[in-house]
């Protein structure tokens, strides 16, 4: 019997590679003599540079970049190949950033830019980027200041970082970006739709949770929209309404006008560049999961995307998952044989969590006995 094992994280307990290595435990003791092949994903977000490095038999780079406040850190992006695999999260993210330090009026995407660069000086062409987690409003500015671009106020005068400094903006200047630039590729895993600004844009559907009051997300959705005006006069036409312009605070138009990056379904961009498919000949079964499977999941989630790579192979695909929420039936329609929780009894969220490693693969087992009759 063969096995493919791709789980992606339960976040804020296990790695997907940690949740792969647990369920293969498992699938051994109940069938000792599979061949489990563990494969690391994520959607895009968290553990993407892992997953894609690992796959393609890379290796994570280190580099200084600055965090969104601009105090020097040291971060990390992988590489395989001539192709980086960058988490802006890794640099411009909330993780970095204690619940007391949250502020979009001030947070800058300049880590993510010197990730860029740091990348392009190892002689990297190819670029995959995951934006998800973002700590920042200011329309990826920081980012495109670090690759050269200059960003002027109505006195030739150059703003400083952060969203709240686009109010000043009057004009953006490419002429000095890195040249090296003209060579390079980005693909942008991107699962938000948003526009720059308005009522469904960055401001007003996400700033809450990066720390903006109300009337700091009636500032910064001015602020994107004088951005995105002269965004579209200096740089790159009808950008603004694009979908997935007000990605992570609007480093999603960034990408697409300075970079001319595409953006894709995160999950599947992963999938596709772990190779998937042709991990997938020959099993006779696929082990997904993620920390909690809702109704959300169909919604192009990783588990979703593998149950659909699976069935494409017309092989059965079960979820295992850290809790199944409302709606968690639906994903049964999209590919999934059943769903299953690794909780073995009433616990505490807690408990489940500091004992994900045993129950996620103690699950494993007994759905290996039962795949194997």
């Amino acid at each position: 019997m063969k096995l493919l094992i791709a789980i992606d994280s339960y976040k804020g307990s296990l790695s997907s590679a940690d949740a792969g290595a647990a369920a293969r435990e498992g699938v051994l003791r109940g069938c000792p003599g599979a061949e489990v092949i563990a494969l690391p994903i994520a959607d895009g977000g968290e553990g993407t540079a892992d997953a894609i490095a690992h796959a393609k038999g890379g290796q994570l780079a280190e580099c200084r970049a600055h965090d969104p406040l601009g105090r020097e850190i040291i971060s990390s992006y992988g590489i395989a190949g001539d192709t980086a695999i960058i988490e802006m999260a890794k640099a411009s993210g909330l993780e970095l950033l204690k619940k007391e330090e949250y502020n979009p009026l001030i947070t800058s995407t300049r880590g993510t830019g010197e990730l860029i660069l740091s990348a392009i000086d190892a002689g990297c062409r190819e670029f995959i980027l995951g934006i998800g987690g973002s700590a920042t409003n200011d329309g990826g500015m920081g980012m495109a200041k670090a690759l050269g671009a200059k960003f002027l106020d109505d006195e030739g005068n150059e703003l400083g970082e952060g969203g709240a400094e686009l109010l000043r903006l009057d004009k953006i200047d490419i002429s000095s970006m890195d040249g090296r630039l003209c060579d390079c590729r980005f693909r942008v895993a991107c699962d938000v739709t948003n526009p720059l600004y308005g009522e469904n844009g960055a401001s007003r559907v996400f700033g809450p949770q990066k720390g903006a009051s109300a009337e700091d997300v009636e500032l910064l959705d001015k602020a994107l929209h004088r951005y995105g005006n002269i965004l579209e006069r200096d740089v790159c036409p009808s950008i603004a309404s694009r979908l997935g312009a007000g990605a992570a605070g609007g480093l999603g138009a960034a990408f697409m006008a300075f970079l001319k990056g595409t953006p894709e379904k995160g999950a599947e961009l992963v999938l596709e560049a772990v190779g998937i498919d042709a991990l997938l000949h020959g099993c006779d079964a696929v082990i997904t999961g993620e920390g909690r499977t809702d109704f959300q999941t169909v919604f192009g989630k990783a588990p979703i995307e593998v149950a659909r790579h699976a069935s494409n192979h017309n092989i059965p695909c079960y979820i295992i998952s850290g809790s199944l929420g409302r709606g968690y039936e639906k994903v049964l329609s999209h590919g999934v044989t059943a769903c299953f929780s690794i909780t073995d009894g009433p616990m505490e969220l807690k408990e489940a969590m500091e004992n994900a490693p045993r129950l996620l693969s103690s699950a494993a087992e007994m759905l290996a006995r039962v795949i194997a009759k």
